[in-house]
């Protein structure tokens, strides 16, 4: 699966946007306290109730930046039109891309809702393009991982990992500064349009010593790596797994993983988190303020955020944000990066992140694929 997925004009004119057929409470959230969807996807409440009629009556949610084989969200349209009879189709495109098209479209949306990385959703709720709702597992959520309005919130984090080819590279590098020590052949991605490439940038600074505002030692290792042609900016797919086009391929880990698992030489790869040093970020869906189905968005990521979404994006090797709250099958936390590797990665710094990676493509085209000339 292609990686394309994935001015500060007003914020929302009032809190509770005007499109939403349910009114104002089912916009905002969240509804009944503890509320939640009950077993075979009933609603728990009244309100939840009224919000699964009126998306059954729009009949179809278009998503951006959420095609089948990304954190399996193919489960989850299967789910929502077996349970509530929504029909889905999505257009893949690339966090920045999603932002674009909602804000060009305006009122002639074809979209209801996207997923973009953690610091698009900021810029996105300050572009005046999305409407708040708040799932009824809101509480479960942490604070760092959403916005108190409820214009964003990750549903799932990702870990930048190393995907490691065992036969091209005869010593396995479980560090950044072994990374850039070796001979491997590194494929990165589209810097600067992806939200996943943008944070390995970040996941090696912060390893180098760096952090989101001091990005020159990852530029610099990058940089090396271009002079010497072993520097790939091709987004990865399974199939470039496959073919072993890198050594080394810089991903979330949910999007390791579940690559991995699509190869038939699937054991040729080792999956694991630096040990000095990675990002942790995440997704958020964004809701399209003038959404052509609103309430099934809105529905959309009720669900996502339901005991039942979450064991969906688990099943697809992300990290569902309330793993805390879940209860993992033996056989879904096997299909995760082991705990104890994440002992050095930390949150990305959203507030900090979302100013300083506008400067990132302008620095990389300079920095990095410039040395290569």
């Amino acid at each position: 699966m292609s990686l394309s997925r994935r001015r500060l004009l007003r914020t929302l004119p009032a809190m509770y946007g005007p499109i939403a057929v349910l009114g104002p409470f089912a916009v905002c959230g969240p509804f009944a306290a503890g509320a939640a969807l009950a077993q075979g996807g009933q609603p728990a409440s009244a309100a939840l109730d009224a919000l699964m009629t009126a998306a059954r009556k729009e009949g179809r949610v278009h998503s951006l930046g959420m095609p089948d084989d990304w954190a399996n969200w193919r489960a989850t349209w299967a789910d929502l039109l077996r349970l509530y009879g929504l029909t889905h189709v999505d257009t893949d495109m690339s966090s920045a891309e999603e932002i674009a098209k909602i804000e060009a479209e305006k009122s002639n949306a074809s979209a209801d809702l996207g997923d973009v990385g953690f610091e698009f959703g900021a810029i996105a709720k300050a572009r005046g393009i999305t409407q708040p709702y708040r799932p009824t597992t809101w509480a479960d959520v942490p604070d760092w991982a959403k916005d108190a309005e409820g214009h964003w919130a990750l549903a799932y984090t990702g870990t930048i990992a190393f995907a490691v080819n065992r036969k091209r590279v005869k010593d396995i590098p479980r560090s950044w500064q072994a990374l850039f020590a070796s001979k491997a052949r590194v494929m990165i991605g589209e810097v600067g349009r992806a939200a996943q490439s943008n944070a390995a940038v970040l996941a090696a600074a912060v390893a180098l010593g760096g952090d989101e505002t001091r990005l020159q030692p990852a530029l610099a290792a990058f940089a090396q790596l271009a002079r010497d042609k072993r520097l790939i900016g091709t987004n990865a797919t399974p199939a470039l797994m496959e073919r072993a086009e890198a050594d080394v391929f810089l991903l979330w880990d949910f999007n390791a993983l579940s690559y991995r698992a699509k190869l038939p030489n699937a054991s040729d790869y080792e999956v694991l988190i630096p040990s000095d040093g990675s990002i942790t970020s995440g997704y958020t869906t964004i809701i399209n303020r003038w959404a052509p189905h609103p309430n099934a968005a809105m529905l959309a990521r009720e669900y996502i955020f339901s005991d039942a979404g979450q064991m969906n994006l688990a099943r697809g090797h992300a990290r569902p944000i309330r793993i805390a709250r879940l209860t993992l099958p033996p056989e879904l936390k096997d299909r995760l990066v082991p705990e104890g590797q994440y002992a050095k990665a930390r949150a990305l710094k959203p507030a900090v992140w979302t100013e300083e990676v506008k400067k990132l493509p302008r620095a990389w085209q300079r920095e990095v694929l410039g040395a290569a000339r």
